[in-house]
């Protein structure tokens, strides 16, 4: 992938927001690359490192996933994320507990094992970030900060929007979808 700099300022804010919007498809590219080279040296699906980042980003925020849940944020079907899930904690990756609330459903939680993994492969990223952050001032990310978050509250709710749209049939319906 290219390498990006931020050289010419922007004169107008649609510019401004046009670089914004490239640097979040950069951002998702590499992200998704990244999952690739993850899911190959590790010997794991795609979709489990993706379940694996709902299930650490659910905890991180107090609040663990359910498997109803990892189901639809993953937009699979319920014999799909029964398997993933099983698949995942039989490799230790995850691990299921009951809901302290509804002892009938299970909460998912990560696993030491899976974030020994996790920070093994994504360590030199952080020290990568660090490095290039070094400069930045902490007004200047704590804004930095402000901005991704309005970012990923915006494409939250374009995945809602998307989410509601989408003909009943394809909700968790692979085989009507486009060949």
């Amino acid at each position: 992938m290219a390498k990006r700099s931020a050289k010419q300022e922007p004169s107008t804010r649609a510019e401004l927001h046009a670089l914004l919007t490239a640097d979040m498809q950069a951002l998702s590219a590499h992200s998704d690359q990244m999952g690739r080279h993850f899911a190959r040296q590790h010997g794991v699906w795609i979709n489990d490192l993706h379940a694996l980042l709902h299930i650490m980003l659910a905890e991180r925020a107090g609040e663990p996933l359910t498997l109803s849940q990892l189901r639809q944020r993953m937009d699979v079907s319920p014999a799909a994320v029964t398997y993933l899930v099983d698949r995942m904690t039989e490799a230790g990756h995850i691990r299921r507990e009951a809901d302290p609330a509804d002892r009938r459903k299970s909460m998912l939680r990560f696993q030491g094992h899976g974030m020994a993994v996790g920070r093994e492969f994504f360590g030199p990223l952080g020290a990568h970030l660090r490095s290039e952050l070094t400069d930045m001032s902490d007004a200047d990310l704590v804004v930095a900060h402000r901005v991704l978050t309005a970012m990923i509250k915006a494409m939250s709710m374009f995945e809602e929007e998307l989410r509601a749209r989408a003909p009943v049939a394809e909700k968790g319906d692979r085989s009507s979808a486009p060949s």
